[in-house]
């Protein structure tokens, strides 16, 4: 093989330094004999195209190399009364020029392109580079919702916790501190979403979304229509930096975020579900500090696989304040951890599973040991463990009585809640384009300790700790033309004290815990980026005087 490449390349040689012959079928003829050599010989298997492609390269090489040297020569300085006239023949100058043609003019044309994509040539009213790094999207949903209340429902049933709290104590709310349970609602509401993220750097963003909403409420970007015409509010919802680090391989294996940031949980089901709600509502932002780990499990050593997308671990881990005072240590905090497991198998179907526990710190209620426990001689410190927000569920303890020392003036929660979460969701993949979905979640708070909830609430409070769901989704992954769908169906089971009703779902019993009951609905699309949706909630409370609803939800949602 060596010897056969040695006389290939000869002969290109001999065939660029013919002196003189001027002579052209001479020189075809010599180039064509060596190029049907060569095909025959890849023909016969003996060469590879490949390697007749390199030999025919580093013959034209050499055979360039061999014709500049015989030119620099007969360029040097001709001996007395000698008169050298170097010659190349005339076709020999064509294919020269028609090579550096084609060479010139796609190296040219590329360049001229890469420039002109850049620079945004003939792009009218072009913008500057550094508008590029931004990307706007948004999302507007119109909702008609209407709230049925059950025929058994009694009215005063239930106190109004956060109502309470906020006009001054049971007194100063009057009706307005208790639960709506008998009256009917009917309202349409809107929700408008602005989302901005800046590229600072390669791996790190900064982002910020505006978003409809009130400020009090922490789990709802709702803006309810029918306020005399007064502009509505909007809010900072996110704003945030998120570094992905990224290997060689292009598997991200580390995200670091801070600022007030998306939920970093797994919280079961699949992309396209939403996920449960049992423990957090989505539209719920935190604010802190989060970072997720990952390894793939692709390979069996530490080096990256082409299934380490698929096959992974990963760990998140978080600290979130929840309220800061200057006159009190006992500063409100949560931590988190969580453990999980993307799996994808070869026929598509996907599973996810994860473990977490989450700690709330100082947001226990503490009394005023005071004589008289009124609310105006509350040391800081107990002021601070009055909740911000609540929903509706958790069992509450009396923090101070009003001026008349009579009638409760502020509540606080009785329990601590130190809550462990498992989630898992199994996507089935061969009824694709459609997909099965089958998603559970269970949560139970380890914290609540019978004898301190006594203490606090003065009578026996039962262990009532436990949280599930499980929930069913079949249709398209995403809706987002004409014409594709899914639908969906969950039971929910959320005990009194199971999880922080502040946090939870939104729209499940009208928001909070010690509610149980059905949800069906489904997605349908009606142009690109436009859909409906409808949703019907069926629920009741697990232990109390009867309190149950049915909410009907007719949501036309778009995407930018």
């Amino acid at each position: 093989m060596d010897n056969k490449k040695r006389l290939i390349a000869l002969a290109f040689c001999g065939l660029a330094s013919v002196a003189h012959a001027g002579e052209k079928e001479e020189l075809l003829k010599l180039r064509n004999t060596t190029t049907n050599l060569i095909k025959e010989l890849v023909k016969q298997g003996i060469l590879t195209e490949k390697v007749a492609d390199e030999m025919i390269k580093k013959a034209e090489a050499d055979a360039e190399h061999q014709a500049e040297q015989q030119a620099a020569q007969q360029v040097d300085a001709p001996e007395p009364g000698e008169v050298r006239v170097p010659y190349v023949p005339e076709f020999v100058k064509d294919e020269i020029r028609q090579q550096v043609r084609t060479e010139l003019r796609a190296d040219v044309v590329h360049d001229v392109m890469q420039e002109a994509k850049t620079q945004k040539w003939g792009v009218p009213d072009a913008l500057p580079e550094w508008i590029s790094r931004f990307k706007l999207s948004g999302d507007l949903r119109l909702r008609s919702q209407n709230d049925f209340m059950g025929d058994e429902n009694q009215a005063g049933s239930y106190f109004d916790f956060q109502a309470i709290n906020r006009l001054g104590g049971i007194s100063s709310a009057g009706l307005n501190g208790f639960v709506n349970t008998t009256n009917d609602r009917h309202r349409f509401r809107e929700r408008l979403r602005l989302a901005i993220d800046a590229k600072v750097v390669e791996g790190l963003k900064a982002g910020v979304r505006l978003a409809t909403g009130n400020i009090p409420d922490p789990v709802s970007t709702n803006q309810t229509l029918g306020n005399t015409g007064s502009q509505y509010e909007f809010n900072i919802d996110r704003a945030y930096l998120k570094y992905d680090a990224v290997n060689a391989e292009g598997f991200k294996w580390l995200t670091l975020s801070g600022g007030r940031i998306a939920n970093p949980w797994y919280v079961g089901g699949g992309e396209f579900t939403g996920g449960s709600e049992m423990v957090w509502d989505t539209d719920l932002s935190f604010e802190g500090f989060a970072a997720t780990f990952r390894q793939g499990l692709g390979g069996l050593d530490s080096r990256h696989h082409e299934d380490d997308d698929k096959h992974s671990v990963f760990a998140t881990v978080g600290a979130f304040p929840l309220q800061e005072s200057a006159l009190s240590e006992n500063d409100k905090w949560l931590f988190g951890s969580q453990v999980g497991l993307d799996w994808g198998f070869e026929n598509q179907d996907a599973l996810k599973m994860a473990f977490a526990y989450f700690d709330y710190e100082n947001t226990k209620a503490r009394p005023n040991q005071n004589t008289p426990a009124t609310c105006d001689t509350n040391s800081p410190d107990n002021n601070l463990s009055v909740p911000q927000f609540m929903q509706f569920g958790n069992t509450m303890a009396i923090i101070c009585y009003d001026n008349d020392n009579v009638f409760p003036g502020q509540y606080g929660l009785a329990s601590d809640y130190n809550i462990i979460n498992a989630s898992a969701a199994y996507d089935v993949a061969r009824f694709a384009p459609h997909h099965l979905i089958v998603g559970v979640d269970y949560a139970k708070n380890v914290g609540f300790d019978a004898a301190s909830v006594q203490q606090l609430v003065g009578a026996a409070v039962d262990d009532e700790t436990n949280a599930w769901q499980v929930r069913i989704d079949f249709g398209w992954p995403k809706v987002d033309h004409a014409g594709q769908w899914n639908v969906f169906t969950l039971y929910k089971y959320v005990e009194r004290d199971a999880v922080f009703d502040a946090y939870s779902d939104s729209d499940f019993h009208l928001g909070g815990t010690n509610a149980k009951g059905w949800v069906v609905g489904g997605n349908y699309g009606l142009m690109k980026n436009v859909w409906a949706t409808g949703r019907w909630l069926s629920t009741d409370v697990i232990t109390g005087p009867k309190y149950g609803n049915d909410i009907l939800q007719l949501d036309l949602n778009t995407r930018f």
